[in-house]
């Protein structure tokens, strides 16, 4: 019998604990892909935020650390400056980097610190039950905000990808989406470059729009259908690259 794809070998043989229809699995496999076809395992340790990813060290066969609340891009500046020789990446979600994190990301983006950072945006807190994030959507419902985000009460959602490019730090930045075929081969491409970036001491970050039925109270389908119609229109598919003269290079994914 031939076989069209295998699990990598960067991922454990454990099942995921994520809700059905979630794309954290997708982009685990992603990440454990790319580090594969690099041949960068040896050299790379990953930090797990707090959030739905917490177990992220359960499944990838990696070194792994976990990090406090928000405070991975902090953890790994500190392992990647003791370690530079190493691949350093943050596993992270919109509460926690957009959050409780947004100092420590700002930061280590703004010194150009030579780390990838996976932010896994899901508009949502999912693990703790459905809060209202930074970036969850203008009259969106939420378990803090049932009668929907409203822009005068709890302010607009906040756009890292935007935020960040204001900086002369990052060297790559992309917003890409795994609700498509599509889009899932355009994501791996993206934490490749991600990655490589880093190879060139260059701060590189890849947010990914993601999905969350069991919060947004949707089947799997209607969830996919929710980010193309209710997400992508707020947060559209981008890739910058820092040119040699200091200025972005746009690409609409």
């Amino acid at each position: 019998m031939h076989r069209l794809a295998e699990r990598p070998t960067l991922l454990v043989d454990r099942a995921f604990h994520y809700c059905p229809g979630c794309t954290h699995g997708i982009i685990h496999r992603l990440v454990a892909e790319v580090l594969e076809e690099l041949q960068l395992a040896d050299r790379t340790i990953g930090i797990a935020s707090v959030g739905c990813s917490v177990l992220a060290y359960e499944y990838f066969d990696l070194d792994m650390q976990q990090a406090a609340h928000g405070r991975a891009p902090a953890v790994a500046t500190g392992i990647k400056r003791f370690l530079p020789d190493s691949v350093v990446f943050t596993y992270q979600g919109d509460g926690d980097l957009a959050s409780i994190g947004m100092a420590e990301i700002i930061h280590a983006a703004a010194r150009g610190e030579a780390i990838t950072v996976i932010f896994v945006n899901n508009t949502l807190y999912g693990m703790t039950g459905g809060q209202l994030a930074p970036t969850t959507l203008l009259e969106q419902k939420s378990t803090t905000s049932p009668q929907g985000r409203k822009a005068e009460r709890e302010g607009h959602p906040i756009k890292v990808i935007e935020l960040l490019s204001t900086l002369a730090g990052p060297g790559f930045l992309a917003r890409t989406a795994v609700h498509t075929p599509a889009q899932v081969l355009k994501t791996r491409k993206a934490i490749k470059e991600a990655f490589l970036a880093q190879l060139d001491k260059c701060f590189a970050l890849v947010e990914i729009l993601s999905t969350c039925p069991t919060n947004w109270k949707l089947s799997p389908v209607e969830s996919v259908e929710w980010v193309e119609k209710q997400m992508l229109p707020v947060y559209p598919l981008v890739k910058l690259e820092r040119s040699d003269d200091g200025t972005w290079l746009k690409t609409q994914l």
